[in-house]
């Protein structure tokens, strides 16, 4: 799996050298993601997101009968 983010980070690296100003930013930017998640052990190398608490209520509001 880290291979795969760091080839990711590359290519948009290579995308990022002919592209305008805001797109190169955006691209950098997103590089930098790419290498945080390709590193084994760093936060954002998770590849889930933990599970609720709790479900979120608005799902269960109502008396639950079909109108």
């Amino acid at each position: 799996m880290e291979e795969f983010y760091r080839s990711f980070a590359r290519r948009a690296r290579d995308l990022a050298e002919n592209a305008d100003p805001f797109t190169r930013r955006r691209l950098l930017d997103l590089a930098q993601r790419y290498d945080l998640r390709s590193r084994p052990g760093s936060p954002g190398g998770r590849s889930i997101p933990p599970p609720r608490a709790t479900p979120p209520t608005v799902l269960f509001s109502g008396s639950g009968e079909a109108r």
